[in-house]
């Protein structure tokens, strides 16, 4: 009957593929400091490599190191991350270098628990730091981990309940080699970036088929087991397309929580009544030229967003809006420099 690999024959198996069909050349890994791998994992978290590397380059370009970053404002931080979605992430890796350079010397702490104490750093991402920056025996537990663990030995459920996640750590921490924890860690990611793959996994490449009951039982389709779900609700949010003559774009800081928090954006209202008193308050134009655009659709996690667009152009203000901190008129040509949700910069190009 097939069995699982053992535990030495898994990392050794994943090792020899990695040599020859691994990632070597990401711009993280050259080289790989702490700071760099830290950056780089928060910036992977939920997003794939292909669309991380320019955004890693750009971002450590303007800031290198964690003193840099710490140092940095964070419009400037959310505006490197412009684009990458999660905004959350880039507020915690901000935050986290602040609290780096308070306490641990303006340096990641070379320790699982003051890693896991950081802002946005988890289990998951402390092993990843601790194999990729130092080589520690820490053991990382992604997605592309949990599909392959479920995969190979056979494991029902949804990786995300507790009893699932607490049985699926149990099985990397036992998997980890002795030798070569940066290239495992990584070759852990790679593997299931580009072999196990949610559809369509190569199954007959892979140096575990021959023992992955997944494979043996046809199960690949099932496992992972999918999270229980349930159709996601439609919101509606009008936004407010606002230009002055100058063709300056009138922008809206978001509040300091929920979706896209502290990002700039337009001024948004849940109905057209609710932004006709806005606009009441903040602009001396008639309101009937208001000019409804195409919707645009866009998806979190829990919810779709629908933005409904509408124009004004040729604005003129009340005083009220250079007395407020939360808006600001921007030329275009310096919209890409600003931190905008990635639908509102999209809406703005067209």
């Amino acid at each position: 009957m097939t069995q699982a690999p053992a535990v030495a024959d898994f990392s050794a198996r994943l090792l020899d593929w990695f040599d020859t069909h691994g990632r070597h050349d990401l711009p993280w890994q050259h080289p790989r400091t702490p700071y760099r791998v830290w950056l780089s994992e928060i910036m992977l978290q939920q997003t794939q490599v292909a669309v991380v590397a320019p955004y890693f380059e750009r971002f450590i370009a303007a800031l290198p190191n964690l003193p840099a970053l710490a140092a940095a404002s964070q419009d400037q931080v959310l505006a490197l991350w412009s684009g990458l979605g999660y905004y959350a992430r880039a507020r915690n890796l901000h935050a986290a270098a602040k609290v780096c350079v308070e306490i641990h010397g303006g340096e990641l702490p070379r320790d699982a628990a003051a890693l896991r104490a950081l802002p946005g750093i988890g289990r998951s991402t402390a092993g990843a730091i601790l194999a990729q920056a130092w080589g520690e025996r820490a053991a990382i537990l992604d997605g592309n981990v949990k599909r392959v663990l479920c995969r190979v030995h056979g494991i029902d459920g949804w990786p995300g309940m507790p009893a699932i996640e607490k049985k699926l750590w149990v099985i990397a921490e036992s998997l980890l080699p002795d030798a070569r924890l940066a290239d495992y860690t990584q070759a852990q990611m790679d593997f299931g970036a580009t072999l196990c793959t949610r559809a369509d996994p190569a199954c007959r490449q892979c140096p575990m088929q021959p023992d992955c009951i997944a494979s043996r039982d046809g199960r690949t389709a099932e496992l992972p087991s999918p999270k229980p779900g349930k159709p996601l609700p439609l919101r509606t949010a009008h936004m407010l397309v606002i230009e002055d003559a100058a063709g300056r774009v009138l922008l809206q800081r978001r509040p300091p929580t929920g979706v896209w928090a502290c990002l700039w954006s337009l001024p948004e209202h849940a109905d057209l009544a609710e932004a006709r008193l806005w606009l009441e308050r903040h602009v001396h134009d008639e309101l009937e030229r208001l000019q409804a655009g195409e919707p645009i659709l866009h998806g979190f996690s829990h919810y779709r967003l629908q933005i409904r667009p509408h124009r004004l152009r040729g604005i003129r203000a009340r005083d009220a809006i250079g007395d407020n901190e939360d808006l600001r008129w921007a030329p275009r040509s310096e919209l890409a420099n600003i931190g905008l949700p990635a639908p509102v910069r999209r809406l703005l190009k067209e």
